[in-house]
C-alpha cells in the first residue's frame, strides 16, 4: 500500500517516482515496454540523469521550463523525469497542436527549451520566427536544420550520473495545458508534493503494485495519460506499455494480446468501439485484464454491461481534471454502482456548491469544490481566473454532481454545460445516455439552443451506427425514447445527424464547438 507520507520540505517528486525504485532493489524490473524494447527502471534512471545533465549543459537552469511535445516513447517518459530531477520544469504539449497553438504554448510558458518529435517538429517550425523565449530546439529523430540539437547526440555525449537537486515541496515539478473544453487553454501549475497526495487512486482503484502492467489510450501530455502512464507506474512500481500509435481499436486489442498488461485505462468511446469490433467477429484475448477504467465523459449502460458480459470486469468509471491533477472522483471494486462515480478518494475533500458557495442539501446538483493537496497551485498568467477558481483551500472543479441516496456522487456535466429550459437545471449527460439507449445511435451530444422565442430548449447532434440512415420518423423515435424515460422538457427539441463529434484528445465532448455551429449555422 503506498498511502501518503509525511512530506519534508525540501522535496524533489523525482526521489520518489525514481530513485526511491533503485534503492529498494528493482533496478532490474522492466519499467517501460516500447515496441520490442524492454527497458528496466535502471536505464530509465540513466537516460533521465543524461537528459538532466544535457538541459544542465545548455544553461537552463532551476525553475526554467522546457517544453515536451512527443509521442509516447521513452525518451518523453525519461524527459519528464530528468527535467524534474534536475529542478527545471517540464510544461507537457500535445503532439496535436497547429501552429498557432504551439506559438501560444512557447510563448505563453516562455520555455527557453523545446524538445520535440520530428514528426511534429514542422509544426513549431512555421512559427519559430515569432517565438519570443525558445533558445534551444532538441530533436527526437533527425533534426531539420543547423542550429537544431539531435536528443540523440547530446544525451549521449552527457554525463549518466546526476544527483536529484532538493527542491522546496512547493516549488513548480511540471506543467500542463488544460484540454480546452470551455476556451482558451491554461498553462495548470503543479508542485513537487502534488503527487503525493494521489496514491488513493493507485490503492483503492486499481489497486496497483509492482508486478502489474499498465496500458492507457490516453497519450502522455494529457493529464488522464500522465495518471495512468506515467504517474500510477511510478507510484506503483510497476510497468507500463507505451503505444505511440493512434487508439483505433484493432490496435488496442494487439497491444494487449502482446504486453497482457493487467491494468487498461480507456474513455466510453475506446470501450464502445472495441465492443463493436467483437460483435463483428472479432477475434480477442483480455483475460490478462484485472482492471478497467474509464474516464472522461459519462459510462453509457450498454457499454458498461456488454464490456463486463465479455470480460468479467466491471469499467470502474472515475472523473479527474489536469486542474486537479488526478482522478479525484471513482467507484471502485468495493464500492460499484452503475451511473455514479462512486466517492470522493481519500486524500481529498469535496463538497457541493450552490452558485453562492453555500453546501446544497443532498440529492440537490451542485457544483463540486475539492480541497486536496494534488491540486494545481494556479494558472499561469490568468488572475482573473485564478480568482474565479481557487477559493483559499479550495478549488471549484466547474462539474456539476448530486448525491444520491446511497451517498454515491452522480455527474451532471460541466457547469458551464448545464440547460436550464423552463427555468430547471438539466443535465446534457442525462439526456445524451438516454439517446444512446436507441439502437441507432453511436454517439450524442446535448446542448442548449434557443427556440423562435428565445427560450432555451434541449439540442441533440447524433452520429448514427453504421447501417441507419437520419429520417423524420428515426428522429421521432429518438425523441419518444427519451420522453419516455425523461420528464417531456428534457427530451430534444431539435435533432441533427453528424458524421462525428468534436472532442479533445482525451474523448471528452466539446460542447462549446457545437454550440459555435448553431451560432454559426442556425437551427
Amino acid at each position: 500500500m503506498l498511502r501518503m507520507q509525511a512530506i519534508p520540505e525540501e522535496f524533489n517528486i523525482v526521489s520518489y517516482l525514481l530513485d526511491r525504485h533503485l534503492e529498494e532493489g528493482r533496478g532490474n524490473n522492466i519499467c517501460i515496454y516500447y515496441e520490442d524494447e524492454k527497458i528496466t527502471y535502471a536505464q530509465v534512471a540513466e537516460q533521465s540523469c543524461r537528459i538532466g545533465n544535457a538541459l544542465l549543459s545548455l544553461g537552463l537552469e532551476m525553475e526554467n521550463r522546457v517544453a515536451l511535445s512527443m509521442a509516447d516513447r521513452p525518451e518523453f517518459f525519461c524527459s519528464i523525469l530528468g527535467t524534474m530531477k534536475a529542478g527545471i520544469v517540464p510544461v507537457l504539449l500535445s503532439t496535436m497542436a497547429i501552429p498557432k497553438d504551439y506559438l501560444y504554448y512557447l510563448n505563453d510558458s516562455r520555455a527557453k527549451a523545446m524538445i520535440v518529435d520530428e514528426t511534429v517538429l514542422s509544426k513549431v517550425l512555421e512559427v519559430k520566427n515569432e517565438l519570443k523565449y525558445l533558445k534551444h530546439l532538441i530533436v527526437v529523430g533527425t533534426p531539420a536544420a543547423a542550429g537544431q540539437l539531435s536528443y540523440d547526440e547530446i544525451t549521449k555525449a552527457a554525463s549518466p550520473k546526476l544527483e536529484t537537486v532538493l527542491v522546496n515541496k512547493n516549488d513548480q515539478a511540471f506543467w500542463q495545458y488544460s484540454s480546452g473544453t470551455t476556451g482558451q487553454p491554461k498553462g495548470v501549475i503543479h508542485l513537487h508534493k502534488d503527487l503525493m497526495y494521489a496514491t488513493a487512486h493507485c490503492d483503492d482503484v486499481v489497486k496497483a503494485g509492482v508486478d502489474d502492467i499498465s496500458f492507457g489510450l490516453s497519450k502522455l501530455y494529457f493529464s488522464y495519460g500522465r495518471n495512468n502512464n506515467f504517474d500510477t507506474v511510478l507510484l506503483s512500481g510497476g510497468a507500463v506499455v507505451l503505444f505511440p500509435g493512434m487508439p483505433k481499436p484493432e490496435s488496442l486489442f494487439e497491444v494487449i494480446k502482446k504486453y497482457k498488461p493487467t491494468i487498461y485505462y480507456g474513455v466510453p468511446s475506446s470501450y464502445m468501439a472495441m465492443i463493436a469490433l467483437i460483435d463483428k467477429g472479432y477475434e480477442y484475448d483480455l483475460t490478462s485484464l484485472k482492471a478497467c477504467v474509464s474516464a472522461g465523459e459519462a459510462l453509457p449502460r450498454v457499454t458498461f454491461d456488454r464490456w463486463r458480459e465479455l470480460t468479467g470486469i466491471s469499467i470502474l468509471d472515475g472523473l479527474g481534471s489536469t486542474d486537479v491533477g488526478f482522478i479525484y472522483l471513482s467507484c471502485t471494486p468495493e464500492n460499484l454502482k452503475f451511473g455514479t462515480l462512486g466517492h470522493v478518494l481519500a486524500n481529498v475533500e469535496g463538497k457541493l456548491c450552490d452558485e453562492d458557495g453555500n453546501e446544497v442539501p443532498q440529492g440537490e446538483q451542485g457544483e463540486m469544490w475539492i480541497k486536496s493537496g494534488c491540486t494545481a497551485d494556479r494558472y499561469w498568467n490568468k488572475p482573473e481566473k485564478n480568482k474565479a477558481a481557487f477559493i483559499g483551500e479550495w478549488f471549484k472543479t466547474g462539474d456539476k454532481f448530486y448525491i444520491d441516496e446511497e451517498g454515491y456522487v452522480v455527474g451532471a456535466g460541466r457547469a458551464d454545460d448545464m440547460l436550464k429550459p423552463g427555468g430547471i437545471w438539466v443535465s446534457p449527460v442525462e439526456v445524451e445516455n438516454a439517446i444512446l439507449g436507441h439502437p441507432a445511435v453511436a454517439e450524442a451530444g446535448v446542448i442548449g439552443a434557443a427556440d423562435k422565442d428565445e427560450l432555451e430548449k434541449p439540442m441533440a447532434y447524433v452520429v448514427l451506427k453504421e447501417g441507419y440512415e437520419a429520417s423524420p420518423e428515426l428522429t421521432k423515435e429518438i425523441q419518444d425514447l427519451v420522453r419516455g424515460k425523461l420528464a417531456h422538457y428534457k427530451a430534444p427539441r431539435w435533432i441533427h445527424y453528424a458524421k462525428e463529434l468534436p472532442r479533445t484528445a482525451t474523448g471528452k465532448v466539446q460542447r462549446y464547438k457545437l454550440r459555435q455551429q448553431v451560432k454559426e449555422t442556425g437551427l
